[in-house]
């Protein structure tokens, strides 16, 4: 089943288009892995996916319905959730206020109960601390709750950006570069994460990474990106002997 697909979405800035006919489809439960080159467009394909930007032109179907001039809390709202590659926490706020952040999005109660804390107010707020204590447990951070989370080493911060994109409770989770600043063994433990994830969460995931490691361990189908365009995709295997991707991007590396 179709969980996302895009036609011909293209984005252009003072008529240099970043990216052109970007033709992807994504099929609930898959892993999904996009590489390319620095400056090929895939954050700007992620910004396309997540309302950060406005197609020039082209379609975007979220559940069949289209995502064009939605803005991203609405996107979030609908299902999808991201991060980034350069980790954007709430830097000042505590582990447990970044995670209750997310769970917002759902709260059913109103901006006078909010406002007067009452009705519902005082419930659903214990169950939003509830649930993203639970949270941390399960990425373990759950002692970490009270600390700031820029003073959190970089692991994780990454481990706390990708819990509070989860704790949004999206269908599909986009990835930019989650290795990016990463050791080895790093690398290979937010492997096993994000096969994890999927698999506890029943998430379908889209992946931007440059470790090639990486994306060939855990991706069942990739698309490459260069100059904007979609110049291959496939499995692992078809990408890494493909030659226009050995041209383009993996060069020696294959």
């Amino acid at each position: 089943m179709e969980l996302l697909k895009t036609t011909k979405l293209s984005k252009e800035f003072g008529g240099l288009k970043a990216v052109s006919n970007f033709d992807i489809t994504i099929n609930q439960g898959e892993l999904v892995g996009l590489i390319g080159p620095n400056g090929a467009g895939k954050t700007t394909a992620f910004n396309l996916l997540t309302g950060v930007y406005e197609p020039t032109e082209g379609e975007i179907l979220f559940d069949g319905k289209s995502l064009v001039g939605s803005k991203p809390y609405q996107i979030t709202q609908r299902g999808i959730a991201r991060t980034f590659q350069n980790i954007r926490l709430f830097a000042d706020l505590s582990v447990l206020d970044n995670v209750k952040i997310a769970y917002h999005f759902h709260v059913k109660y109103g901006l006078v109960e909010s406002v007067l804390r009452i009705g519902r107010y005082h419930k659903e707020e214990q169950e939003i601390a509830d649930k993203a204590e639970a949270f941390l447990k399960i990425f373990g951070l759950a002692d970490k709750k009270d600390e700031i989370a820029k003073n959190l080493p970089y692991g994780e911060q990454r481990r706390l950006e990708i819990a509070r994109a989860l704790a949004a409770q999206p269908k599909l989770l986009l990835l930019d570069e989650p290795a990016a600043g990463m050791n080895p063994q790093e690398t290979q433990a937010l492997m096993e994460m994000i096969r994890w994830i999927r698999q506890e969460f029943k998430l379908t995931i889209l992946l931007i990474e440059h470790d090639m490691s990486l994306v060939m361990g855990v991706c069942e189908r990739i698309y490459v990106l260069d100059y904007g365009m979609i110049i291959a995709s496939g499995n692992p295997a078809e990408i890494k002997n493909n030659p226009k991707v050995i041209e383009a991007y993996l060069g020696e590396e294959v």
